[in-house]
C-alpha cells in the first residue's frame, strides 16, 4: 500500500485492492482498446458481455457452483434481495402447491443480527395486510434469547434450539400425507453490524444446522431429480468470496452485495437454483403476487443479466478482483490469510480483555472473520465513550480509518475484508497493544 493511502477498516463500501483501483483508473479512459471508457461503454457491447460471462465463469469455478445453479448479476444490494426472495420463492411455492391457503405458506427466518432482522421485517411488510402477497412469516430461532444480557445479538444459537416446521426433504410424491416445505428458509451467514458469523466447521455447534434440514437418511430429491426440495436462502453479503461456502449446492438462493469483498457498491451477485427461476406469469394466474420485473430471477437469467443496464463499472472492478483471487491461489488461499488475520486480531483483543481495557462483544465461537467488534472500558469496568474516542483519534492519526462501531451500537468495529492485508491487520494489532499498555500504565 502506498504511503499516502490510509487503511480502510470500514464495513462497506470497503477497501479495494490498490492494483484494482489503478487498473480501473486506466480503463476509465479506454476499455479493452475500444477507445471509450468502461463507465461509458454499452452494456450490450460484445466487449462487456464477454467480460461479464468471464466473471460468471470465474465465480463459478472459485465457489464450485454446480450446473444446477445459475449466477446472475443485479442491483439493489442485500436489501433488495430481502424482497426478491419473498416474491420469487412464494411464486415457486404457488406453482408447486396451488391449493394451499396463504397462511399455510410458511417463510422461516433464522434471526442472528441486524440484517436478518431487517429481512424478517421486510417479509412481514410484504406478506401481511389487505394488500400483502400472502404467507406466514416465522422466526425459527432468535439469538437474543441466548445472549449474555437476553437482548443482544452476540451469538449463534445451538442447533437444538432451532424450531423448524415439521416437514421432510423426501420426494413430492409423498406430500399428500406430509406437510409441504416452507416457501423459504433464510439465514444471514455473517452479521456485519453485530460481528456474528456461522462457523465454517460443520461439526461446530455454531455452524448452520444443515443436518436438521437435510438429514442423512433423506433422499433429498425433488420430483426424482437431483435438486434439494427445501428452498434454503443464504445471505452472504459480507463474507462472499472470503472463504468457500459450505454445502452451496443445498441452497436455493445465495446472494451478496459486492461492496465488501468484491468491488464497489451497486452490484449484487445472486446464485439461484434452476427450479427457482420460475414463470412469474404462470404463478400469477394461480394467485401469486406479480414479481417486479427487475426482481424476477428468471427475467434476469434469461437476459444474461442485461435485461436493463447493470452496474457496469462495479462489474468491471469485481472482475479484476476475482481474477486476482484466482491468480493468488483461489479461495483456499484467502481462507488461510483471513484465518490468520482474524486470529491475530482476536488474540490481541483477548489480551486487552485480560488487562481490563477492552471487551469483546461476541461470545466465543460465534465471532465474525470479517467484522470484529469490541468496546473500550474505563477503570470502573464500564464502557467509556471518552476512551473509545481516544482510541479512534489515535487510529486516525496513524492512518487507520472507519473503526467506529455501527451508529446505534457504538464501540469499535474493524472490518477486515479481503482487500485489508495481513500487514494492515498487524498494524492495527500493534496499535491495540500500544493503547492497552498505555492504559494499563495509566491505571497503576
Amino acid at each position: 500500500m502506498s504511503q499516502d493511502r490510509a487503511v480502510n477498516f470500514g464495513a462497506g463500501p470497503s477497501a479495494l485492492p490498490l492494483f484494482a483501483l489503478q487498473e480501473a483508473a486506466t480503463n476509465l479512459l479506454n476499455f479493452q482498446n475500444t477507445g471509450i471508457g468502461i463507465a461509458e461503454i454499452s452494456h450490450r457491447a460484445k466487449e462487456f458481455t464477454g467480460y461479464l460471462a468471464e466473471l460468471e465463469a470465474r465465480i463459478r469455478k472459485q465457489l464450485d457452483v454446480p450446473p444446477t445453479h445459475k449466477i446472475i448479476f443485479t442491483q439493489g444490494g442485500g436489501t433488495g434481495q430481502f424482497s426478491a426472495v419473498v416474491y420469487n420463492l412464494l411464486a415457486r411455492h404457488r406453482l408447486l402447491y396451488p391449493d394451499l391457503a396463504d397462511d399455510e405458506r410458511r417463510l422461516e427466518y433464522v434471526l442472528t443480527g441486524n440484517w436478518s432482522l431487517k429481512a424478517v421485517e421486510e417479509a412481514r411488510r410484504l406478506c401481511t395486510g389487505p394488500r400483502g402477497v400472502g404467507g406466514d412469516v416465522k422466526v425459527v430461532v432468535d439469538a437474543r434469547t441466548f445472549s449474555k444480557d437476553g437482548k443482544s445479538f452476540d451469538n449463534i444459537p445451538p442447533h437444538a434450539e432451532y424450531q423448524f416446521s415439521p416437514y421432510t426433504t423426501s420426494s413430492l410424491v409423498h406430500l399428500r400425507t406430509r406437510p409441504p416445505p416452507p416457501a423459504l428458509i433464510y439465514y444471514c451467514e455473517n452479521e456485519t453490524v453485530h460481528g456474528v458469523q456461522f462457523s465454517e466447521d460443520l461439526k461446530s455447534p455454531q455452524s448452520f444446522p444443515f443436518g436438521l434440514l437435510f438429514p442423512p437418511d433423506s433422499d433429498n430429491e425433488e420430483g426424482g431429480g437431483n435438486q434439494p426440495l427445501l428452498p434454503l436462502v443464504g445471505d452472504y453479503s459480507s463474507s462472499f468470496m472470503s472463504r468457500p461456502i459450505p454445502r452451496l449446492a443445498d441452497h436455493a438462493v445465495i446472494f451478496a452485495g459486492a461492496q465488501k469483498n468484491l468491488g464497489p457498491a451497486g452490484l449484487t451477485i445472486v446464485i439461484v437454483r434452476q427450479d427457482c427461476l420460475v414463470d412469474a406469469e404462470a404463478a400469477a394466474k394461480l394467485g401469486a403476487a406479480p414479481i417486479p420485473v427487475t426482481l424476477a430471477y428468471k427475467t434476469i437469467a434469461d437476459s444474461n443479466s442485461v435485461y436493463n443496464t447493470p452496474s457496469v463499472f462495479a462489474i468491471y472492478v469485481a472482475g479484476l478482483v476475482v481474477e486476482n483471487i484466482e491468480k493468488e491461489g483461489g479461495l483456499a488461499h484467502y481462507e488461510q490469510v483471513n484465518r490468520r488475520k482474524k486470529e491475530k486480531l482476536y488474540g490481541v483483543l483477548k489480551e486487552g480483555e485480560e488487562a481490563g481495557v477492552l471487551r469483546r462483544k461476541v461470545q466465543e465461537g460465534s465471532e465474525s472473520w470479517m467484522n470484529v467488534v469490541w468496546e473500550v472500558l474505563g477503570q470502573d469496568g464500564l464502557v467509556s465513550k471518552e476512551l473509545e474516542q481516544k482510541f479512534l483519534d489515535g487510529a486516525t492519526q496513524r492512518g487507520m480509518l472507519s473503526l467506529k462501531g455501527y451508529r446505534s451500537l457504538g464501540g469499535i468495529r474493524a472490518s477486515i475484508y479481503n482487500a485489508v492485508t495481513e500487514s494492515d491487520v498487524e498494524r492495527l494489532v500493534a496499535y491495540i497493544e500500544e493503547f492497552t499498555q498505555a492504559e494499563k500504565e495509566a491505571r497503576v
